[in-house]
């Protein structure tokens, strides 16, 4: 089984850069996409529901912003939209899927602002996203998205420029230490331990992409009873369309 996941910036803009080609090459069982920005009835028909698959869409409230969708070939016993915080659920953030034999839960959390205006709500969602962990640990669990965190120093480019920056804090590096804590593997560093220059998201200025000054910020996270079946863990970094690329893992 092949999950991948790509925070799309848009996905009618990265439906225009040949994204249905690469949807269909990369023939995975389930593809999480993040920011799809946009409302009911504006998915691509060819996406609504692509051959071969199911397809689920969370949309924000608010128009051309946040937003995620899933695609799966298998259909899940029940989907779910919500984790019980006002704010992040109207924002159109978290897709929960489950299987009979895991649960997948596709994420976008907030960025935090980048005065860190927002820094508060991303805890906040943080620690209820703890909670909502602990009541649904009974099946293996499978975390897909954009978390907006890289948690150590080899994770971006420049750490050093960065200590005191939204993403690389240390109240939000503790974060993801926390999660790992509570059970969860890191997958691309099961297979990467030390492996340098590995980034999902780029910023627009300054030629980053080019001169690969990036983040490992989207990830996919396991727990018990799939960490074990986990084959391969990868970052598809030629893959352009969006600031970010996909990352995924194959069981």
């Amino acid at each position: 089984m092949k999950i991948i996941s790509w925070n799309v910036n848009g996905l009618r803009a990265v439906f225009k850069k040949d994204f249905l080609h690469w949807f269909k090459e990369e023939n995975a069982d389930i593809v999480c996409l993040q920011e799809t920005k946009l409302q009911e009835g504006q998915v691509p028909e060819s996406l609504v529901n692509p051959p071969g698959y199911f397809s689920y869409f969370s949309y924000a409230v608010k128009k051309g912003y946040s937003g995620v969708a899933v695609f799966t070939r298998e259909k899940p016993l029940a989907v779910e939209k919500k984790i019980g915080l006002e704010r992040f659920d109207s924002e159109g953030r978290i897709l929960k899927l489950e299987y009979k034999d895991f649960v997948l839960i596709n994420f976008y959390m907030p960025h935090g602002g980048r005065d860190k205006e927002n820094l508060d709500y991303k805890l906040e969602v943080y620690d209820r996203l703890f909670e909502y962990l602990k009541k649904i640990k009974e099946k293996p669990l499978i975390l897909a998205g954009d978390f907006n965190i890289a948690r150590e120093e080899i994770d971006l480019a420049r750490p050093k420029d960065n200590k005191k920056n939204i993403m690389f804090t240390p109240e939000e590096r503790r974060l993801i230490d926390k999660l790992i804590k509570m059970g969860f593997t890191d997958t691309f560093r099961k297979f990467h331990k030390d492996e340098t220059g590995q980034y999902t998201w780029w910023p627009y200025f300054y030629l980053a992409r080019d001169r690969n000054l990036g983040w490992r910020i989207d990830y996919v996270f396991t727990s018990k009873g799939i960490t074990e079946k986990t084959k391969d863990a990868f970052i598809l970094s030629q893959v352009m369309g969006s600031d970010h690329c996909p990352v995924g893992i194959e069981i």
